[in-house]
C-alpha cells in the first residue's frame, strides 16, 4: 500500500473513534479498528497529534458529499435531486461537527492551516447548481444563484435544534414558495 493510501485508511478507521473518544482515543484503538499494528500508525504519522490533525482536516473536506451529489441522476424530479443533495450535505455537516466537537471537548486545541473555505464552498455551489441543469429554461434565476440560495437555507437549517425543518419541507418551500395559490 502506498504511504498516502495507508494514511487515508488509518484516518478513515480513526474518525469514528475520534467522534466517540475525542483526543483521548489511543493509537492502539485506532490500530485495532484499522486492522494494523500500532507501529504502522507511527510509520504513517509522526505522532498522535499529526493523526488527529489529519482526522480533523478529513472531516472538513466535502469530497464524499460532492461525489454523492455528482452521482444524483438528473432524470429524477428536481425536488428529489435537491433532497438527495441536502441529505448528503447534512450528513457531511453532522460528521464535521461531531469530529470538531469531540476533539474540542477532550481538550484538543491545535491551530491548523485549514483548507481554503472559499474553494470548498465554490465546489459545493457548483455541484448543487448542476442539479438545476435539466430545468434551465424554467428557472427564474441562474442555476448558480439558485444553488447559493439553496445552500444558505440548508446551512441555516443545519445550525438549528433537533426540531429543525425537514429536508422535504425545505425543498418544497424553496421550489414553490411560502404562500399557496388560492
Amino acid at each position: 500500500m502506498k504511504p498516502d493510501e495507508r494514511r487515508t485508511m488509518i484516518v478513515r478507521a480513526a474518525l469514528p473513534l475520534v467522534v466517540e473518544h475525542g483526543a483521548s482515543v489511543t493509537t492502539a484503538q485506532i490500530a485495532r479498528a484499522a486492522g494494523i499494528g500500532e507501529g504502522t500508525i507511527f510509520r504513517a504519522f509522526a505522532d498522535k497529534d499529526e493523526l488527529l490533525d489529519a482526522c480533523l482536516l478529513e472531516a472538513l473536506r466535502p469530497d464524499s458529499a460532492l461525489e454523492l451529489i455528482a452521482g444524483i441522476p438528473l432524470d429524477q424530479p428536481l425536488a428529489a435531486r435537491l433532497a438527495a443533495a441536502a441529505g448528503a450535505l447534512s450528513a457531511h455537516l453532522r460528521r464535521m461537527g461531531a469530529v470538531h466537537a469531540a476533539l474540542r471537548a477532550s481538550g484538543y486545541r491545535r491551530r491548523l492551516e485549514r483548507p481554503r473555505r472559499e474553494a470548498s464552498l465554490a465546489a459545493t455551489r457548483a455541484a448543487v447548481a448542476a442539479l438545476f441543469a435539466p430545468e434551465e429554461e424554467l428557472l427564474r434565476l441562474p442555476a448558480e444563484q439558485l444553488g447559493a440560495l439553496f445552500l444558505s437555507l440548508l446551512f441555516t437549517r443545519a445550525r438549528e435544534d433537533e426540531g429543525s425543518t425537514e429536508i422535504d419541507v425545505l425543498v418544497d418551500v424553496f421550489l414553490h414558495g411560502a404562500v399557496t395559490d388560492r
